[in-house]
This record gives structure tokens, sequence and C-alpha cells, in this order.
């Protein structure tokens, strides 16, 4: 396999983004306003958007360093050592004292899988740009940002470009200095709500090209149960989503962006990397929470045997079009 240690690099892929401690309702029904229910199960996880992706990495084989910051309480120490138990490095972690380590509350619906989350940062300051280590950032041959913290996001982005190494950008929603950020992106892999938001448009695919039109080599749209598009020099594809049962969807975003990344040290074809990147994603909604799920490469090899007739690209109603 050719990963980024033929390339020079220490590390195949370095993450700099939010982290959270995950408290996990699924419910029997959505509860209405001034309604009272029962959980039907609860789940203390990690979250954040960079460090799943970086577990979904550890899951399939492929070892990265995690940058983030973390207050010196309970979820801090949560935190570290759900990473190291999953083999990511923490030795980019920054500890800021007397500081809470941000939560998410995320309640589930039974029937459709479906979640609403309620994140509180409000104990912790953003990661500044004087916090991370330069050498550590150039030492990924993959630098995975989620651009919330944007002026630490800007700074590792230009330092990485400047090592050879090549920038993912996960957004699912408004940041500032976005197009900043996009200038600096190799492969943009964002949210339908994102990419319209954006693009000032209803039409995913003018979205998509509008996106495009900011320097990135890929952009990836994830539509939910409709699958992605994805858009580089080569054209665009569509990826149905794979149909199985859903008991969470939490996290299949993160997922499916350290999946891609998996596709992208291999040097697969964009039409396999996101077809592997959403079959792991279908394969963690299986779970509760945005990491019990994440499969193992074995488990991804074997559900994609089972799944080898299913329709890789455009739908009939897409190729006729």
């Amino acid at each position: 396999m050719k990963t980024a240690g033929s390339h020079g690099f220490p590390y195949d892929v370095i993450g700099l983004g939010i982290c959270a401690v995950d408290f996990l309702c699924r419910l029997p029904n959505y509860p209405k306003l001034d309604e009272k229910t029962e959980l039907v199960e609860f789940s203390m996880q990690g979250g954040g958007p960079v460090p799943t992706a970086l577990v979904t990495l550890a899951r399939l084989g492929i070892k990265g360093c995690y940058l983030g910051k973390v207050g010196d309480d309970e979820g801090g120490r949560f935190v570290r050592k759900s990473l190291e138990r999953e083999g990511v490095d923490p030795c980019g972690l920054v500890v800021s004292s007397g500081a809470r380590t941000p939560q998410a509350f995320v309640w589930i619906d039974g029937p459709s899988g479906l979640k609403s989350i309620a994140a509180d940062r409000t104990g912790l300051e953003d990661l500044r740009p004087e916090e991370i280590s330069r050498e550590l950032v150039m030492a990924g041959r993959y630098l995975l940002i989620d651009g919330k913290e944007t002026e630490a996001a800007l700074r590792a982005a230009s330092w990485s470009r400047q090592a050879g190494g090549e920038v993912i950008l996960d957004v699912g929603s408004q940041r500032s200095k976005m197009e900043e950020l996009l200038r600096l992106t190799d492969h943009l892999v964002v949210s339908e709500s994102f990419a319209l938001q954006f693009g000032k448009t209803n039409d995913v695919v003018a979205a998509a090209q509008t996106l495009f039109g900011f320097g990135p080599k890929v952009v990836a749209v994830t539509l939910g149960h409709r699958g992605s598009i994805c858009l580089s020099k080569g054209g665009l594809f569509r990826q149905p989503a794979f149909s199985v049962p859903v008991v969470d969807t939490t996290g299949a975003g993160d997922v499916f962006h350290g999946a891609f990344i998996y596709g992208l040290l291999r040097c697969w074809d964009l039409r396999r990397t996101m077809r592997f990147a959403s079959a792991v994603a279908a394969i963690k909604c299986g779970k509760m929470g945005g990491r019990a799920g994440i499969p193992t490469l074995s488990q991804v090899e074997e559900f994609l045997t089972s799944q080898a007739f299913e329709p890789v690209c455009q739908p009939k109603d897409e190729r006729s079009r």
C-alpha cells in the first residue's frame, strides 16, 4: 500500500479541529415540548468531526495525529484516553487550565435514526495559532481541518501546503474567512446545507461548481440518504447511498471524511473512493453514536462484496438528463 510514509512524511494524516464529549440519548419517539419520555439507550463517546475521522482511519489501519484543545477536566481526560484507545496519537492536544472540555448533547429519534444536537463550547476558548506546532503540522501527508477555529486552521493549512502536503476541509456550516480556507483546500467534502447556503442556490450541482471555482481538486457534497456527488476536472458523478437499517446518523459525515482520506492514501480513483466512503458511513449508522459503529477494513470489504451489484455512480434518471 502506498501511504504517506513512502512520500517522506512521518504521519499519514494530521487532524486539527474541535473535539467534544458526546452524550447520546436514543428515544422511542422524539418528544414534544413539555413532554417526558424514557430513553431506549444511552452512550457517552468521544466526538468532533476531525477526531472521529481520525478514529475511522485508525479502525481502517491508518495512524493519524490529532491537534486540538480540551480543558483540564474529566472530559479532557476522556477525550485523550478515547483517542489513545483507538490508536490515534493525541500528541498535539493542548490542555487549557481551568477550562471545561466541549460537550454535545445528542437526541436520536428511534424510528428514523435522525438526531438533534446541542453543542456546548462555552467553557473553552478557541485553539490559537500560536498553540499549534509547525513541525507537527508539516509532518503529515494530509491535513484534515474543520475550519471552526479559523485562524489556527488557516495557519496550519498554509504550513501543510509549504511542506508539500494536501489539505482536506470538512465543512458542515458557514465559517468566517471561508473563501480563504477554500483557496488553501485540495479536497473539499461538505454537507448539502453548507453547499447550498454558500452557493446561494437550491441546485446542489451549481453549488458544487461554485465551490470548485475556488481551486480544490475535488469537491464532494454529502446528501444524506440521497447519497453524494463528486466534482473534479474529470467531471461530475453521483454515488447513491447504500440501503441499510439506520439506528443513528450521528457522525456519518465525519466517518465519510475518514474513509475518503483512506481512499486518497490508497491512490484509488474517485469513484472507488466515494463508494468506499459511502459504505463505511452506512455501516456506522447501524449503531448509536459517531464511533461505536465504525467498521474495520475487513468488515467494509465484506459489506462491499455483499453489495457487488449496487449501482456505483449515476442512477438512470441522472444519466438520461
